[in-house]
């Protein structure tokens, strides 16, 4: 890394510039997707008790099983951004295509395993009034599985071939229909029929329809996407295609669904430790969850560019963007953590007026800076490892650190050595730093180096 910088200053600059240009509406896009999450929280939060349970619950399983979904259709942005680099650009349509297929699946699939997830309500204790709403919300949000999925496949072509704006334009369309439509179907406007939960619900899976129909006719419509031909012609599941863009994605799914999980599992276990715990730990998690956005926006956009040098045959291009994505990110998280360090107690008193709640929010969001460094250098360099079509390793990585690590540490600290919540976030920071060491060290050792 020293080298690239000692050796061609200029060219650094330019791959930080371009890459801060290609995550800003990534970022920007990825906090809309967390304001969805907050509108639906304060439309249930002012209806009653009950619907916020209902529908904290709910988008809580709704939301592991989306992330394995997404996680797959990750496949489709380093392969449209290998194509592009390599000017094989007839290639993208096609593959687009073919993406919609496995989009398809995976949201009938998903559809199905939603709606089924209110079996797991009773086992795990939920009140019979609360689980009743909570299947309500998620026999309604069900039904915006598929247009999720195929959503996800037309945001990674288009972003794969560099055009990222697309993601800011429908995340903020997505933000700006939530709030009217669900406040309609929740509170019964408009001669509608107040339907609580399951109103929030619908209202969710409408927009969703509605942002990827949206997408698709913006693609359909713009000249920028009219070589390419995304929608040409149809075309008839091909299964190398897609069994290829399995074998990229399905690792992809199952190592965010590892990161994801570890999150659930610790709010789960936190949840026995007392109210003030809990709320503690739902506030400084919000905190780090909207932080988190940015590197994750700074990881797309690396992808993409080491993904164009990839296909462009460029072996130093290739080192040099992923080397910019993990400094951006480091910058990034700097700030990110020092807000937290410096200002902990008034962040966490813009949420709650209760001193004990505050109190424990600030004493997590404190362990919440120490780890903003090594969350951001992991999602860079896994970003990085998905521009060179590196998966299955990383994935091993992540099931690591994150479990064989960081949750058992966790749980000593939290159950065994007397820390509590805080114990429980300690875990956090050694999974998070393990994987991001490890996922770096991956990089360097898989990214070409020029011959001699």
């Amino acid at each position: 890394m020293s080298d690239i910088l000692r050796n061609d200053p200029a060219h650094w600059r330019r791959e930080l510039r371009e890459t801060f240009i290609l995550a800003t509406p990534l970022i920007l896009g990825q906090l809309s997707s967390i304001g969805m999450n907050v509108i639906d929280t304060l439309l249930a939060g002012h209806l009653d008790a009950r619907t916020l349970a209902a529908v904290a619950i709910g988008t809580g399983l709704w939301s592991l099983a989306i992330v394995a979904a997404i996680g797959v259709m990750l496949a489709l942005p380093p392969s449209v951004a290998q194509l592009a680099g390599a000017g094989e650009r007839a290639r993208i349509g096609p593959l687009l295509r073919q993406a919609l297929w496995l989009a398809l699946a995976l949201g009938i699939a998903l559809l199905l395993l939603v709606r089924g997830a209110g079996v797991l309500l009773a086992p795990i204790g939920i009140e019979p009034d609360v689980a009743a709403e909570t299947r309500k919300f998620l026999h309604a949000i069900a039904w915006g599985a598929p247009a999720l999925t195929g959503y996800f496949a037309l945001r990674g072509f288009s972003d794969g071939v560099g055009m990222t704006r697309p993601t800011m334009y429908f995340g903020l369309l997505g933000l700006l229909l939530l709030a009217p439509i669900g406040y309609v179907l929740m509170y019964g406007r408009l001669g509608f029929a107040a339907r609580g939960a399951q109103g929030s619900g619908m209202a969710t899976a409408i927009v969703l329809w509605i942002q990827f129909a949206a997408f698709a006719l913006y693609l359909r419509l713009r000249r920028h996407y009219r070589e390419l031909a995304p929608f040409a012609r149809f075309e008839a599941p091909h299964w190398p295609e897609i069994v290829g863009l399995l074998r990229l994605g399905v690792p992809m799914g199952v190592s965010v669904l590892m990161e994801a999980g570890l999150f659930v599992a610790a709010a789960l276990l936190i949840g026995s430790l007392g109210a003030n715990s809990v709320a503690g730990h739902q506030i400084a998690i919000n905190v780090a969850s909207v932080a988190f956005m940015v590197p994750l926006g700074v990881a797309m956009a690396t992808t993409v560019r080491v993904g164009n040098a990839v296909g462009r045959g460029d072996p130093d291009a290739v080192r040099r963007a992923g080397y910019a994505g993990i400094t951006a990110t480091a910058f990034t998280q700097t700030l990110s953590s020092l807000v937290m360090a410096l200002f902990p107690l008034a962040i966490a008193n813009i949420y709650t007026t209760d001193a004990g709640v505050a109190a424990m929010a600030a004493q997590l969001m404190l362990l919440a800076a120490v780890f903003q460094f090594s969350d951001g250098v992991q999602v860079a360099a896994n970003g990085a490892l998905r521009g060179l079509k590196d998966t299955t390793v990383p994935m091993a990585i992540t099931a690591l650190a994150y479990w064989g690590i960081g949750m058992p540490v966790g749980w000593w600290l939290a159950f065994r050595a007397g820390f509590g919540a805080r114990g429980m976030w300690m875990g956090l920071i050694a999974g998070l730093t393990v994987a991001a060491a490890l996922l770096f060290l991956r990089f360097t050792r898989m990214a070409p180096h020029r011959q001699a």
